[in-house]
């Protein structure tokens, strides 16, 4: 077999067989293929897309490029919820609490932020102590005490997927269905969950801008899982607009702590529990979406949700004071306001813009190595179809340089559209794919 066949196979419409994309991605992850046959490749493959079928086959080729996590020693139904990134997307740190409260084991693995889009780990390495730098060993004996752990990825899970990753970066040939969906599902059939609910953003802050490319994604993903015997669920979310109300990192979980003590309402909520309601299904914990919601309520109003996030921080090396003392977190040095400079409606927000101007400050990064800064960020005043007043706050900016302010508010200015009227059609869930 040679990569040159594949490559002209492939450029040229055809089916490739399993053995022919296995032959890939083994040769490509042991550096036996080089780069060039490699883009080369990944390039047909973007002219000339995957069938499903193919898609299968990439996934579960890349699945067992590297280790696969084996979670049997923890007792019960294992959970994994993935989100494909958004702006204000602190879902992770609402439900995990939720649903292992309710008694549904979380064992899940996340990834830091970069570019406009935040990181889960990120946002808990915000709090006093925490760590997500977990062995294996420590990662299982936690989700089997107190039925919740969320670490970073190990170095051995998907190597094929983090070398295709960063050609595809470089090669343009990220944007497309089939190569994100084999991504995603190889890192989280590799992570060895049994049931698995997927998040699929769209809009002006997502990867995803329209509806139907969301749409399509969620349903490969959902395809992949059942072909690899996952119960898997995915949802199709808005990011027209942030989730949340904070963006940055240690804002961000104390929003969600608001959440899980009943203390704030809004569109973040509702997501966390619309997917964490799904979570509880597929577990066998709950029999529809009712009971589900009933038991996530209850979770909150008892306190039994904060108390395992307090758990979660305690067994993760942190403090759980900060639960609640927010003055235990990093504090900005520098706040100010963001003002309208019209009368109107919110009729648009440029939400990846929005995401990037808290980047500027120091909550996000332009490369893997940059650093964060925990304590800076935006709050977000105003919601799509809102009337605002000239001099009203739109957001309040928190920095710690005020040059990097200066920065975030030419985002701002470039990401806010100030009408007479709002005529767009915002809505929270657009499709639910089981």
């Amino acid at each position: 077999m040679k990569m040159t066949d594949i490559i002209m196979k492939k450029r040229d419409g055809e089916t490739l067989t399993e053995s022919e994309i296995k032959y890939f991605v083994d040769g490509y992850s042991k550096d036996e293929i080089p780069d060039y046959q490699a883009a080369a490749f990944l390039m047909a493959c973007y002219f000339n897309e995957l069938s499903h079928e193919e898609t299968k086959e990439l996934t579960e080729a890349m699945t067992y490029s590297g280790d696969v996590i084996d979670l049997s020693a923890i007792e019960g139904v294992k959970a994994d919820k993935h989100s494909t990134g958004g702006v204000a997307d602190t879902t992770t740190l609402v439900l995990a609490p939720l649903v292992a409260a309710c008694g549904l084991k979380l064992a899940k693995m996340s990834g830091r932020g970069l570019g406009h889009t935040g990181g889960t780990l990120d946002k808990l390495e915000s709090i006093p102590g925490v760590s997500t730098a977990l062995s294996m060993e420590a990662f299982i004996d936690q989700v089997n005490d107190i039925g919740v752990a969320v670490m970073g990825q190990t170095m051995s899970l998907c190597p094929a997927d983090k070398k295709m990753y960063a050609l595809r970066d470089v090669t343009a040939t990220v944007d497309n269905i089939p190569l994100i969906a084999s991504s995603i599902m190889s890192k989280k059939l590799a992570a060895g969950a049994d049931v698995i609910v997927l998040d699929v953003k769209t809009g002006s802050g997502a990867f995803m801008k329209t509806l139907d490319d969301a749409k399509r994604l969620a349903r490969t993903m959902v395809e992949i899982g059942k072909l690899a015997n996952k119960k898997t669920v995915a949802m199709v979310t808005d990011m027209n607009q942030s989730l949340g109300r904070a963006v940055g990192n240690a804002m961000e979980v104390m929003e969600a702590v608001e959440i899980l003590r009943g203390e704030r309402e809004g569109d973040l909520k509702d997501v966390a529990l619309n997917l964490a309601s799904h979570l509880l299904i597929l577990g066998k914990k709950a029999e529809n979406k009712k009971e589900a919601y009933a038991m996530l309520q209850k979770a909150i109003d008892d306190g039994s949700g904060i108390k395992k996030l307090k758990e979660i921080i305690k067994a993760q090396g942190g403090d759980e004071r900060a639960v609640d003392d927010f003055s235990l977190f990093d504090q900005p040095k520098i706040e100010e306001d963001y003002l309208s400079q019209a009368d109107g409606v919110l009729a648009a927000i440029d939400t990846e813009k929005l995401g990037m101007a808290s980047s500027v400050l120091g909550a996000g990064r332009a490369k893997k190595e940059d650093a964060i800064d925990y304590a800076v960020g935006i709050w977000v005043e105003k919601r799509l179809g809102e009337s605002v007043k000239k001099g009203e706050r739109l957001f309040k900016i928190y920095a710690n340089d005020k040059a990097k302010s200066v920065e975030a508010r030419k985002l701002l200015d470039e990401a806010v559209t100030i009408k007479d009227a709002y005529t767009g059609q915002h809505q929270l869930v657009y499709d639910e794919i089981d």
